[in-house]
């Protein structure tokens, strides 16, 4: 009787998850970031061709166009438009100068009612913070290896 009980809740509870389980739209998904991540890497592509045109050295360029993607990231997610690029794009959105910019923007945003310190500061790289850790320690240590085997 007690495993007929089981058998007909684990029906029932198997039966709700399919209902309220959404379809998946995997492949629109798929899509969708490739288009909206192909088109943030256009607009990077259009200010690296306008410094070019501009005579900006190739050196140079690079910089200015880092901190024109990084201010844009930030700017968006400010004004809640890169929010909603994301609702569509999903992991398009996630392209690495912009999504960075985003991820660094959006904790702060979140907690500045906490105060400047408390709250914009000590927020701000919650999800940033673990990449610029993992990033320099990682580049000391190589730069560590490579000038003791460079000796």
């Amino acid at each position: 009787m007690e495993k007929k009980a089981e058998k007909n809740i684990s029906n029932d509870f198997s039966k709700m998850v399919n209902e309220k389980n959404p379809e998946s739209t995997l492949l629109k998904d798929c899509i969708l970031a490739f288009v909206i991540g192909g088109l943030i890497c256009d607009v990077g592509q259009f200010f690296m061709n306008l410094f070019l045109s501009y005579g900006v050295s190739n050196d140079d360029i690079g910089y200015y166009v880092a901190a024109i993607m990084v201010f844009l990231g930030a700017f968006l997610t400010g004004i809640g438009v890169y929010d909603d690029i994301a609702k569509y794009a999903g992991a398009g959105t996630v392209v690495p100068i912009t999504g960075f910019a985003n991820s660094i923007v959006a904790p702060a945003m979140e907690f500045k009612n906490e105060g400047y310190v408390f709250g914009i500061g000590g927020k701000m790289f919650v999800i940033a913070g673990p990449v610029l850790v993992y990033g320099v320690s990682s580049s000391v240590i190589v730069g560590l290896i490579y000038y003791f085997l460079m000796r």
